[in-house]
């Protein structure tokens, strides 16, 4: 079995607020690190209401300081709307605070809509276009040069590894081009999986932090201990895409019973293309699912992430996930 690992996104629920949605982050990574994930990942995402992680190294820091032995680290900073250097000073801070435990995967999308993304003063175009001179800047401040005229401090000569994060083809090749792991959003955008896989280990040039390719896929994975049960759970993930599509996300809403029933063929079709990558079940349900993602992708590590409302039953998929996991060992 592949090693599993945790992308969450801080999800603020219907009727709680951004502080709750805090604590519950810190509290789920302090289960999973006794349940043998390997990191707790967290994201970046601006303007959204049902998002807690906006501050994402914050976040982490708040994570990393109630956690001992699990990787935490962002999954991902979005680079575009940041300099390299601060980003550097940030996660060289966390690495000083938090020795070996730090990992730093950048994507190169805005994580907001236009109107946020100006509001963050960033030319959309522009840093998106300089996002590999970016990558390659910011893997410069942590290299020790005691002759930099600009310098990471703290961050300079810091084990911080970075990730590359895709959801096209971009991020395939550049991550192959620089030698780094990479990280892809097959979770809500697996149309170019396939192709960005075979891309990433064709093209890929070992470098001073990586010898061979490494591949992270993302993957929904709800698990409850009926079919019946986990499939209820999923309808709060499915309600938050039909909104975030129509351009209203909302906080995370309550599962709801015959989703299908109302929506409309277009929203039924997109939730089934977006999620395509999701396994939703029993134990054993989920433990064939996984077997035939990992066999038919032949992925390195996967993170998982689970939106589900009720967070006694997210602890509760993550734990049953773990024992999927150890039996499958």
């Amino acid at each position: 079995m592949v090693p599993l690992s945790v992308l969450d996104l801080a999800p603020i629920v219907e009727g709680s607020d951004a502080a709750q949605a805090l604590w519950n982050s810190r509290d789920l990574a302090q289960h999973v690190e006794r349940w043998g994930y390997r990191r707790f990942w967290l994201a970046e995402h601006h303007s959204m209401p049902g998002i807690a992680s906006a501050a994402t190294s914050v976040v982490i820091a708040h994570v990393a300081a109630g956690t001992s032995t699990i990787r935490v680290g962002a999954g991902g900073i979005m680079l575009p709307n940041h300099s390299p250097l601060v980003i550097a000073e940030q996660f060289g801070t966390l690495a000083a605070l938090h020795p070996g435990r730090i990992d730093l995967g950048l994507g190169r999308a805005p994580g907001a809509d236009g109107i946020t993304a100006r509001a963050l003063r960033r030319d959309l175009a522009a840093a998106a276009d300089s996002f590999p001179h970016d990558v390659v800047e910011l893997m410069h401040y942590f290299r020790p040069d005691p002759a930099a005229r600009v310098r990471a401090v703290p961050g300079e000569g810091l084990d911080v590894p970075l990730w590359i994060l895709g959801s096209s083809l971009f991020g395939a090749q550049l991550a192959a081009a620089l030698g780094l792991p990479y990280a892809f959003a097959s979770h809500f955008a697996p149309a170019q999986m396939e192709h960005a896989i075979e891309l990433y280990r064709h093209r890929f040039r070992p470098s001073s932090q990586l010898e061979r390719p490494h591949l992270m896929l993302g993957l929904n994975v709800i698990v409850a201990d009926t079919e019946e049960e986990a499939q209820l759970l999923s309808t709060s993930v499915k309600q938050a895409f039909v909104a975030l599509r129509r351009g209203s996300p909302t906080k995370l809403k309550p599962p709801v019973r015959d989703l299908d029933a109302q929506l409309d063929a277009i929203d039924r079709a997109m939730i089934d293309s977006a999620l395509a990558c999701s396994i939703a079940g029993s134990p054993e349900t989920v433990r064939r699912g996984l077997e035939a993602f990992a066999a038919r992708t032949g992925a390195d590590e996967l993170v998982v992430t689970a939106q589900i409302f009720d967070h006694a039953a997210r602890l509760r998929s993550f734990e049953l996930l773990a024992q999927v996991r150890d039996a499958m060992a």
